[in-house]
């Protein structure tokens, strides 16, 4: 995996998640809050996260093979899919179960100060994790907000991580204000409704993973400033006159398929056609690096016959 998937992100966020998963189960043990088991389960949940992101950016780096010509580039947006479906959802619907039962059943906490030490010492751990995402997340989103580089990244590791951390940290205030509350008012229920609120905030964070990644997996393709630099990089003014059309298609987050037709002076011989091709060839992967997947196809254009022929722009995935 490059730096560009994040890979110290995710190396911190697991880390700081099979601590933070331990202390909870401990405190848990102690106190019988059922915000601290809900809690341990997202911490435990998320370590899995990062662990199949991290085994997805290996097994993406994998070479190209007769029956998958194009490489395993997308192996990391599977594996990102299964952290959004499976891990958050399992951790979201195991949480909103035990807020269910401690609500219908309540019970006084015992040992108090268990999961308040262990909540504070937690936040400040996902703090310190989040943080190491966003510095990761800085040097490649330029002047995106956050909600444009979390839906635009094409590599998903570091929207998982920063959504992780970003969610763990509001269901650790959750579940200290679920104790807490619980605590001022002898309540119980007050812990459920905590672990309720936590389980919703998971399974919200899974649809929003869940729907980028498939976007994704679907095929998604390059960035508009990306088909630019490939369309001012075909035309030399000499040879290649003009892009008729184009298609781009993300084969993972590091590599780009590229396919045109391009115009081409008529009298051209075939010869001067192919160098000018190759020089094309060379000329995009100079302008973007990534586009390591280069098919262009000469044809001479014709503005009455693109005038009354189909637009190709306006078909699935035009340029």
């Amino acid at each position: 995996m490059s730096a560009s998937g994040g890979t110290k992100a995710i190396v911190a966020a697991l880390a700081a998640n099979l601590a933070i998963a331990v202390a909870k189960f401990v405190a848990f043990i102690f106190s019988g809050s059922s915000s601290m088991l809900a809690e341990s389960v997202h911490s435990l949940a998320d370590s899995g996260n990062q662990g199949l992101l991290l085994l997805g950016g290996k097994k993406a780096q994998r070479e190209a093979t007769p029956q998958h010509p194009f490489g395993y580039g997308r192996e990391r947006y599977i594996y990102a899919f299964l952290v959004s479906i499976v891990l958050f959802s399992v951790g979201g619907m195991f949480a909103i179960y035990e807020g269910y039962e401690k609500i219908k059943n309540p019970h006084e906490l015992e040992h108090w100060y268990w999961p308040v030490g262990v909540l504070v010492f937690a936040i400040i751990a996902e703090g310190f994790s989040f943080r190491t995402a966003i510095k990761e997340s800085n040097q490649t989103r330029g002047g995106l907000s956050w909600a444009q580089f979390v839906r635009r990244a094409k590599a998903p590791e570091l929207p998982v991580v920063l959504l992780e951390d970003l969610g763990a940290l509001v269901g650790l205030i959750l579940a200290l204000g679920g104790v807490g509350l619980a605590l001022a008012t002898g309540d119980g229920v007050w812990d459920g409704i905590g672990t309720l609120c936590i389980g919703v905030l998971l399974i919200l964070i899974a649809i929003i993973l869940a729907a980028e990644t498939k976007s994704l997996l679907l095929g998604e393709a390059a960035g508009t400033e990306e088909v630019a630099k490939i369309e001012k990089a075909v035309v030399d003014g000499d040879t290649v006159t003009k892009v008729i059309h184009m298609r781009t298609l993300h084969l993972g987050p590091e590599e780009l398929l590229v396919a045109a037709k391009i115009a081409v002076q008529h009298d051209d011989t075939a010869a001067e056609v192919a160098s000018a091709i190759n020089a094309a060839e060379e000329r995009i992967r100079a302008a973007v690096p990534i586009a390591r997947v280069i098919y262009l196809e000469p044809d001479i254009y014709s503005e009455s016959a693109a005038a009354a022929g189909e637009n190709p722009a306006k078909s699935p995935g035009g340029h």
